[in-house]
Protein backbone atom coordinates (compact mmCIF):
# COMPACT_ATOMS: atom_id res chain seq x y z
CA UNK A 1 0.00 0.00 0.00
CA UNK A 2 1.36 3.39 -1.00
CA UNK A 3 1.42 6.47 1.19
CA UNK A 4 4.84 6.53 2.86
CA UNK A 5 6.20 10.07 3.19
CA UNK A 6 9.69 10.83 4.48
CA UNK A 7 9.78 14.43 5.65
CA UNK A 8 13.18 16.07 6.10
CA UNK A 9 12.72 19.27 8.08
CA UNK A 10 13.17 21.15 11.33
CA UNK A 11 11.31 20.56 14.57
CA UNK A 12 8.84 23.20 15.76
CA UNK A 13 8.48 23.01 19.54
CA UNK A 14 5.07 24.70 19.34
CA UNK A 15 3.73 21.97 17.07
CA UNK A 16 2.36 24.27 14.39
CA UNK A 17 4.91 23.94 11.61
CA UNK A 18 7.92 21.86 10.57
CA UNK A 19 8.16 18.16 11.32
CA UNK A 20 5.17 18.28 13.66
CA UNK A 21 2.86 19.85 11.07
CA UNK A 22 4.09 17.39 8.46
CA UNK A 23 3.36 14.35 10.63
CA UNK A 24 -0.12 15.66 11.46
CA UNK A 25 -0.90 16.41 7.81
CA UNK A 26 0.32 13.09 6.42
CA UNK A 27 -1.56 11.18 9.10
CA UNK A 28 -4.78 13.16 8.67
CA UNK A 29 -4.73 12.39 4.93
CA UNK A 30 -4.23 8.69 5.49
CA UNK A 31 -0.50 8.39 4.81
CA UNK A 32 2.42 7.17 6.89
CA UNK A 33 4.97 9.76 8.07
CA UNK A 34 8.64 9.10 8.75
CA UNK A 35 11.13 11.85 9.58
CA UNK A 36 14.68 13.10 9.41
CA UNK A 37 15.14 16.10 11.71
CA UNK A 38 17.45 18.82 10.38
CA UNK A 39 17.28 21.28 13.27
CA UNK A 40 15.73 21.87 16.68
CA UNK A 41 13.95 25.15 17.25
CA UNK A 42 12.67 26.79 20.40
CA UNK A 43 9.61 28.66 19.18
CA UNK A 44 5.98 29.48 19.76
CA UNK A 45 3.34 31.57 18.05
CA UNK A 46 5.25 34.76 18.90
CA UNK A 47 8.49 33.78 17.18
CA UNK A 48 11.67 31.72 17.14
CA UNK A 49 13.84 31.97 20.26
CA UNK A 50 16.65 29.69 19.08
CA UNK A 51 17.83 27.21 16.46
CA UNK A 52 20.23 24.28 16.89
CA UNK A 53 21.10 22.54 13.59
CA UNK A 54 21.69 18.81 13.34
CA UNK A 55 25.03 17.70 11.88
CA UNK A 56 24.71 16.93 8.14
CA UNK A 57 26.08 13.41 8.56
CA UNK A 58 23.43 12.61 11.15
CA UNK A 59 20.67 14.01 8.92
CA UNK A 60 21.85 11.62 6.25
CA UNK A 61 22.00 8.73 8.73
CA UNK A 62 18.36 9.35 9.66
CA UNK A 63 17.36 9.30 6.00
CA UNK A 64 19.39 6.17 5.29
CA UNK A 65 17.79 4.38 8.24
CA UNK A 66 14.28 5.13 6.96
CA UNK A 67 14.92 4.58 3.26
CA UNK A 68 16.86 1.37 3.88
CA UNK A 69 14.04 -0.23 5.85
CA UNK A 70 10.59 1.35 5.57
CA UNK A 71 11.20 3.11 2.26
CA UNK A 72 9.29 6.10 0.90
CA UNK A 73 6.76 6.79 -1.84
CA UNK A 74 7.52 10.52 -1.66
CA UNK A 75 10.10 12.69 0.09
CA UNK A 76 9.30 16.19 1.32
CA UNK A 77 11.87 18.74 2.48
CA UNK A 78 11.33 21.83 4.60
CA UNK A 79 13.79 23.75 6.76
CA UNK A 80 17.32 22.61 5.83
CA UNK A 81 19.27 25.39 7.57
CA UNK A 82 22.61 25.32 5.74
CA UNK A 83 24.54 24.17 2.67
CA UNK A 84 26.02 21.13 4.42
CA UNK A 85 22.61 19.73 5.26
CA UNK A 86 21.30 20.43 1.75
CA UNK A 87 24.26 18.60 0.23
CA UNK A 88 23.79 15.63 2.58
CA UNK A 89 20.10 15.39 1.69
CA UNK A 90 20.78 15.63 -2.05
CA UNK A 91 23.54 13.01 -1.87
CA UNK A 92 21.34 10.59 0.05
CA UNK A 93 18.42 11.01 -2.34
CA UNK A 94 20.67 10.46 -5.35
CA UNK A 95 22.10 7.30 -3.79
CA UNK A 96 18.99 5.73 -2.25
CA UNK A 97 15.85 7.29 -3.76
CA UNK A 98 16.61 8.66 -7.24
CA UNK A 99 13.18 7.70 -8.60
CA UNK A 100 11.13 8.78 -5.57
CA UNK A 101 9.24 12.05 -6.17
CA UNK A 102 10.56 14.99 -4.15
CA UNK A 103 8.50 17.94 -2.89
CA UNK A 104 10.70 20.90 -1.92
CA UNK A 105 9.31 23.60 0.35
CA UNK A 106 12.14 26.18 0.26
CA UNK A 107 11.81 27.37 3.85
CA UNK A 108 13.98 30.46 4.30
CA UNK A 109 12.44 32.79 6.89
CA UNK A 110 10.00 32.16 9.75
CA UNK A 111 6.74 34.08 9.91
CA UNK A 112 8.21 36.31 12.61
CA UNK A 113 11.28 37.15 10.52
CA UNK A 114 13.91 34.72 11.86
CA UNK A 115 16.14 33.39 9.07
CA UNK A 116 15.87 29.60 8.83
CA UNK A 117 18.27 29.14 5.90
CA UNK A 118 21.76 30.61 5.76
CA UNK A 119 21.95 33.24 3.03
CA UNK A 120 25.04 31.53 1.67
CA UNK A 121 23.09 28.29 1.20
CA UNK A 122 20.56 29.63 -1.32
CA UNK A 123 22.82 28.75 -4.25
CA UNK A 124 23.22 25.20 -2.95
CA UNK A 125 19.46 24.89 -2.53
CA UNK A 126 18.94 25.96 -6.14
CA UNK A 127 21.71 23.86 -7.63
CA UNK A 128 21.53 20.68 -5.58
CA UNK A 129 17.92 20.23 -4.44
CA UNK A 130 15.48 22.27 -6.50
CA UNK A 131 17.05 20.68 -9.55
CA UNK A 132 15.76 17.31 -8.26
CA UNK A 133 12.26 18.47 -7.29
CA UNK A 134 9.09 17.02 -8.70
CA UNK A 135 7.26 19.91 -6.98
CA UNK A 136 8.55 23.25 -5.64
CA UNK A 137 6.24 25.21 -3.30
CA UNK A 138 7.63 28.71 -2.57
CA UNK A 139 5.69 31.65 -1.23
CA UNK A 140 6.22 35.11 -2.75
CA UNK A 141 9.18 36.18 -0.54
CA UNK A 142 10.91 32.83 -1.10
CA UNK A 143 10.39 33.03 -4.85
CA UNK A 144 11.76 36.59 -4.84
CA UNK A 145 14.85 35.41 -2.94
CA UNK A 146 15.39 32.54 -5.36
CA UNK A 147 14.98 34.71 -8.45
CA UNK A 148 16.44 37.98 -7.16
CA UNK A 149 13.49 40.10 -8.28
CA UNK A 150 10.18 41.46 -7.06
CA UNK A 151 6.89 39.73 -7.84
CA UNK A 152 3.72 41.84 -8.01
CA UNK A 153 0.42 40.46 -9.26
CA UNK A 154 -0.80 37.24 -10.84
CA UNK A 155 0.85 37.79 -14.21
CA UNK A 156 4.20 38.32 -12.52
CA UNK A 157 3.58 35.17 -10.48
CA UNK A 158 3.10 33.12 -13.66
CA UNK A 159 6.34 34.52 -15.10
CA UNK A 160 8.16 33.82 -11.83
CA UNK A 161 6.83 30.25 -11.67
CA UNK A 162 8.05 29.68 -15.22
CA UNK A 163 11.48 31.00 -14.25
CA UNK A 164 11.56 28.74 -11.18
CA UNK A 165 10.79 25.75 -13.40
CA UNK A 166 13.96 26.73 -15.22
CA UNK A 167 15.89 25.74 -12.08
CA UNK A 168 14.85 22.14 -12.68
CA UNK A 169 11.61 21.64 -10.76
CA UNK A 170 8.98 19.80 -12.81
CA UNK A 171 6.06 21.62 -11.18
CA UNK A 172 5.97 24.94 -9.34
CA UNK A 173 3.19 25.89 -6.93
CA UNK A 174 3.74 29.59 -6.22
CA UNK A 175 1.67 30.67 -3.23
CA UNK A 176 0.17 34.14 -3.38
CA UNK A 177 -0.94 34.72 0.19
CA UNK A 178 1.56 37.55 0.70
CA UNK A 179 -0.05 39.68 -2.02
CA UNK A 180 -2.82 42.10 -1.06
CA UNK A 181 -6.45 41.52 -1.94
CA UNK A 182 -9.57 39.70 -0.85
CA UNK A 183 -8.80 36.69 -3.05
CA UNK A 184 -5.71 34.54 -2.58
CA UNK A 185 -4.31 33.07 -5.78
CA UNK A 186 -1.83 30.21 -5.99
CA UNK A 187 -0.25 29.78 -9.42
CA UNK A 188 0.61 26.28 -10.64
CA UNK A 189 2.93 25.79 -13.61
CA UNK A 190 3.65 22.38 -15.09
CA UNK A 191 5.25 21.43 -18.40
CA UNK A 192 1.90 21.28 -20.21
CA UNK A 193 -0.47 23.10 -17.85
CA UNK A 194 -0.95 26.49 -16.23
CA UNK A 195 -3.73 27.12 -13.74
CA UNK A 196 -4.66 29.25 -10.75
CA UNK A 197 -6.23 28.06 -7.51
CA UNK A 198 -8.33 30.79 -5.91
CA UNK A 199 -9.81 31.07 -2.44
CA UNK A 200 -11.33 33.91 -0.41
CA UNK A 201 -8.84 35.42 1.99
CA UNK A 202 -9.55 34.24 5.52
CA UNK A 203 -9.04 37.11 7.94
CA UNK A 204 -7.15 35.42 10.75
CA UNK A 205 -3.82 35.49 12.54
CA UNK A 206 -3.82 31.69 12.76
CA UNK A 207 -1.71 30.79 9.72
CA UNK A 208 1.43 29.33 11.31
CA UNK A 209 2.62 26.34 9.29
CA UNK A 210 0.48 26.81 6.19
CA UNK A 211 3.44 26.33 3.84
CA UNK A 212 4.64 23.17 5.58
CA UNK A 213 1.11 21.83 5.59
CA UNK A 214 0.51 22.45 1.89
CA UNK A 215 3.78 20.80 0.84
CA UNK A 216 3.21 17.82 3.14
CA UNK A 217 -0.32 17.40 1.81
CA UNK A 218 0.90 17.43 -1.79
CA UNK A 219 3.60 14.91 -0.88
CA UNK A 220 0.98 12.65 0.70
CA UNK A 221 -1.17 12.74 -2.41
CA UNK A 222 1.76 11.84 -4.65
CA UNK A 223 2.80 9.08 -2.24
CA UNK A 224 -0.72 7.67 -2.47
CA UNK A 225 -0.55 7.58 -6.27
CA UNK A 226 -2.77 10.58 -6.98
CA UNK A 227 -2.36 12.53 -10.21
CA UNK A 228 -0.43 15.77 -9.80
CA UNK A 229 -3.35 18.19 -10.18
CA UNK A 230 -5.59 16.13 -7.92
CA UNK A 231 -2.89 16.02 -5.23
CA UNK A 232 -2.37 19.79 -5.42
CA UNK A 233 -6.08 20.60 -5.35
CA UNK A 234 -6.74 18.29 -2.40
CA UNK A 235 -3.80 19.86 -0.54
CA UNK A 236 -5.11 23.36 -1.26
CA UNK A 237 -8.54 22.45 0.09
CA UNK A 238 -7.02 20.75 3.15
CA UNK A 239 -5.11 23.92 4.08
CA UNK A 240 -8.18 26.13 3.68
CA UNK A 241 -10.22 23.88 5.94
CA UNK A 242 -7.39 23.68 8.49
CA UNK A 243 -7.18 27.48 8.65
CA UNK A 244 -10.94 27.85 9.12
CA UNK A 245 -10.92 25.26 11.90
CA UNK A 246 -7.87 26.71 13.69
CA UNK A 247 -8.14 26.18 17.46
CA UNK A 248 -7.11 29.74 18.36
CA UNK A 249 -4.04 28.84 20.40
CA UNK A 250 -1.26 31.30 21.21
CA UNK A 251 -0.85 35.06 21.32
CA UNK A 252 0.72 35.44 17.89
CA UNK A 253 0.55 33.54 14.60
CA UNK A 254 -1.41 30.54 15.81
CA UNK A 255 -1.43 26.97 14.42
CA UNK A 256 -3.92 25.34 12.09
CA UNK A 257 -6.19 22.45 12.96
CA UNK A 258 -4.64 19.60 11.00
CA UNK A 259 -7.15 17.14 12.41
CA UNK A 260 -10.20 19.05 11.22
CA UNK A 261 -11.48 16.10 9.22
CA UNK A 262 -10.85 13.49 11.92
CA UNK A 263 -13.72 12.57 14.22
Amino acid sequence: MKGRVLTVAGSDSSGGAGIQADIKTVTALGGYAATAVTALTAQNTLGVAGVVPVAPDFVRRQMEAVLGDIGADCVKTGMLHDAGIIAAVADCLAAMAPAVPLVVDPVMVATGGTRLLDAAAVGTLKGRLIALARVLTPNIPEAEALLGRRIAGTEAMVEAAEALRGLGAAVVVLKGGHLAGGTVRDVVVEAAARYVLESPRIETRHTHGTGCTLAAAIATGLAQGMAMRAAIERAHDFVQRAIRAAPGYGKGHGPLNHGHGIR
